[in-house]
């Protein structure tokens, strides 16, 4: 069964958020997370509608690895690492324990994009090993291997306040 324009809407506005929050831990910046989030819903939307192949069998799925990919690729751009200094934008505080998250960003900003792709998808997105080898295109075992040397890293970054931050 096709599925339909409106079918493609509400997808999008319901999963929004939970790419858009799984993007900035990846990327650690508002601005680049809505870019991929875009990205992510307009590969997929092409998908979406493609004819030859079916329907995609597990959207939400198929969302997580495009996004994952898509940062992935960023990362390699040279362009990615640029950053704007001279003034910032005013945030709104939405909430939550602020010092925590500014903790988190910097630990996660020390990794390499690959051990922070798979600690977001297998702790902050609760994302199993399976479907985490199938997003990044690696074993199940590299995801293992990966995932305690990032961890490893990040104990030595934040200390014992690492098990705190994970359940955020």
């Amino acid at each position: 069964m096709p599925r339909t324009q409106e079918d493609f809407e509400e997808f999008a506005v319901a999963r929004t958020p939970q790419l858009y929050r799984a993007a900035w831990l990846m990327c650690g910046d508002a601005h680049r997370a809505e870019d991929l989030v875009q990205e992510t819903l307009a590969k997929v939307y092409v998908r979406w509608h493609r004819r030859l192949g079916g329907p995609i069998e597990h959207p939400v799925a198929y969302a997580h690895t495009t996004l994952t990919r898509a940062y992935i690729s960023a990362q390699r751009r040279r362009s990615n690492h640029e950053t704007p200094t001279e003034s910032l934008p005013e945030r709104i505080e939405q909430g939550g324990d602020a010092a925590t998250s500014l903790a988190l960003r910097d630990a996660l900003a020390q990794l390499a994009p690959m051990d922070r792709a798979v600690l977001v998808l297998r702790y902050l997105e609760d994302v199993s090993v399976a479907d985490t080898a199938d997003a990044l295109g690696v074993s199940p075992g590299a995801v293992r291997n990966r995932t305690l040397r990032a961890l490893e890293r990040l104990r030595a970054v934040l200390g014992p306040s690492l098990r705190d931050l994970l359940e955020i």
